[in-house]
């Protein structure tokens, strides 16, 4: 091995070497990527600890209140009979000792765990799997930067890879020897092999997920956590809505909420190949950032739970015409007594025709419309980051980022976008301040999305919205439209009441109130997905990348040279007229 044909990169406390060719897939965007999952991941291990330990005290309070029922018991039955008593007692108490151990615990009862000398049931560190690992630059971090993990096992269909990932592990020394080790395997095939053997499962492909998931929520001890990656958003926001129905079992819309979508089609995909195994997923973070949607589910088993899958589902109607849109849910519950029935939704929630213009409805779905965050966990997260600043490299962008996620309104999918509104309206726009201290008036509530900066999340029906507009316009009056735009329509209709534009005092979110920084600028030119392994940078991407990244990355001939003087000689003759006879 040749070190001049390798760099050094290091990332966090990690190091690998990367070889000039650019045989293995590495990404320098994906930081920010590897740092909000190191942080996810630290938190999963506390929460771990925390719910054995909850676990553990339960059942030892239930298994005193059961010899304290028994011995009463006793003691009534026979109080002179004391041999008998020591022999029953003696015998109930091996009884007792068996039956905590059989209590019944969905959430726990796959945790590994391990005996210690006093009889004391120990959490055994938790087991990752790194599904794709390429480099092992993930796999490395995990076992270095996080404490309290156990084994990490990566895996990779290419040999390259492979060897490569194996050459970094010995580079970063014993800790990443004795952790981390590195397979030759299909993803598939091992998860598939290896049935509920794994604490974190991490889905991280160059692509679609979706040949992985089946795999993936078998692999997942119970009460475990699949973080997944999905970098095909043309399919997921609406490009190509029969690939994306083809591949996750729902069809998108191109509205501005799409990258929310994205997320929501991506849950609605893991759960539905939960189901197939009796499991429910309960996300915990989704996060839609530079050119992907990244999501961490935690993963149970359960018949009974399972049931409520179609009440966390439903379609989505757009309007063709305005903005707005409508959810129906697939499912239902009636109660009676003390049993529950499950029952289809009522519909339709829409007319044929929109209400506010007159336009017909796309159909799209079925989403995810449950809640794609835990702000408990959220809030854990941003704390635990806020402590260890230092160990991460993306600190401001992720913190940015769980900063926003913390001050959305978990109860609310998909948003509306304010510019959106006035184009449908042709009018100039209010401020988010002004807007929202509208909504704030009328006595609903409204937030922003990390999706979008100009999205706004609320509870207030569409009729509401648009009175809120009319209000608006006719202190800002527009242009005379055509009467059959669906701005015309809208504007034709009286509001309903009188909008209150008068500041609200939570019209400023906590982040803007502080002037915290929630969306911040890329760190540099060209940020979003590099090329796949084995390809390189070549003259054609000089429109996109620029003359300076090509002819950094390679070394031109005199031949490719003589071949593109002829075409840009063509080109500056086409664009200065002065050229053209």
């Amino acid at each position: 091995m040749d070190l001049n044909d390798f760099k050094i990169i290091k990332e966090g406390e990690a190091e690998i070497l990367m070889h000039a060719k650019n045989e293995v897939f590495y990404n320098k965007t994906q930081v920010n990527n590897r740092d909000l999952s190191i942080a996810v991941l630290r938190t999963f291990i506390e929460k771990r600890r925390l719910e054995h330990e909850a676990f553990l005290t339960r059942r030892t309070k239930s298994a005193e209140k059961v010899l304290e029922k028994n011995s009463e018991s006793i003691s009534k039955s026979a109080p002179n009979q004391l041999p008998m008593d020591d022999v029953k007692c003696d015998g109930e108490k091996e009884m007792l000792d068996e039956t905590p151990q059989e209590e019944p615990c969905s959430v726990h009862e796959d945790i590994p765990e391990s005996t210690n000398g006093n009889g004391k049931r120990e959490l055994k560190p938790p087991r990752v799997l790194e599904a794709l690992s390429a480099s092992g630059l993930r796999a490395l971090r995990y076992a270095r930067e996080v404490e309290g993990i156990g084994q990490v096992v990566a895996l990779d269909n290419d040999k390259v890879s492979v060897e490569a990932c194996r050459r970094n592990i010995k580079f970063n020394g014993s800790v990443a020897c004795s952790k981390v080790e590195s397979h030759l395997a299909d993803a598939r095939v091992f998860m598939l092999t290896h049935p509920k053997e794994f604490d974190v499962v991490d889905l991280d492909p160059y692509g679609s997920p979706s040949v992985f998931l089946d795999s993936a929520v078998q692999s997942a001890v119970d009460g475990g956590m699949l973080m997944c990656t999905a970098t095909d958003m043309a399919v997921l926001c609406g490009g190509n809505g029969e690939v994306c129905y083809s591949k996750y079992g729902s069809y998108p819309l191109r509205g501005k909420y799409c990258h929310e979508m994205a997320l929501r089609i991506l849950l609605a995909c893991i759960e539905s190949h939960a189901n197939r195994y009796k499991r429910y997923i309960v996300p915990v973070l989704s996060v839609q950032m530079d050119f992907y949607i990244r999501v961490f589910v935690r993963i149970y088993t359960s018949a009974s739970a399972m049931k409520n899958t179609p009440l966390k589902l439903s379609y989505v109607y757009q309007c063709t015409g305005c903005d707005s849109f409508h959810l129906q849910q697939i499912g239902r519950t009636v109660s009676k007594s003390n049993s529950v029935r499950y029952l289809p939704g009522f519909g339709p929630v829409v007319p044929q025709e929109c209400t506010d213009c007159g336009k017909k409805f796309n159909m799209g779905g079925p989403i995810w419309s449950a809640p794609i965050h835990d702000h408990e966990w959220v809030t854990s997260i941003l704390a635990d980051l806020k402590t260890m600043k230092d160990r991460y490299p993306a600190y401001d962008r992720i913190s940015a980022v769980l900063t926003t996620i913390s001050e959305e309104l978990p109860d609310i999918p998909l948003f509306l976008s304010l510019h959106n509104l006035c184009a449908t309206l042709k009018c100039t726009s209010p401020s988010a301040v002004i807007f929202r201290s509208a909504v704030i008036n009328a006595g609903y509530r409204i937030s922003g999305t990390h999706v979008n900066p100009l999205g706004l999340k609320t509870d207030a029906p569409m009729d509401v919205i648009w009175d809120i507009m009319r209000c608006w316009v006719k202190s800002h009056p527009v242009k005379e439209q055509p009467p059959d735009q669906p701005g015309s329509v809208i504007l034709a209709k009286e509001p309903a009441f009188q909008a209150n534009f008068a500041r609200a005092v939570a019209s400023l979110s906590k982040a803007q109130a502080k002037k915290v920084a929630r969306f911040l600028p890329n760190p540099e030119r060209h940020w979003g997905p590099k090329l796949r392994a084995g390809r390189q940078i070549t003259s054609k991407h000089v429109s996109l990348l620029g003359p300076e990244a090509v002819n950094g990355s390679l070394k031109h001939d005199d031949d490719d040279d003589d071949e593109e003087a002829p075409r840009e000689a063509k080109r500056q003759k086409t664009a200065d007229p002065t050229l053209v006879s």
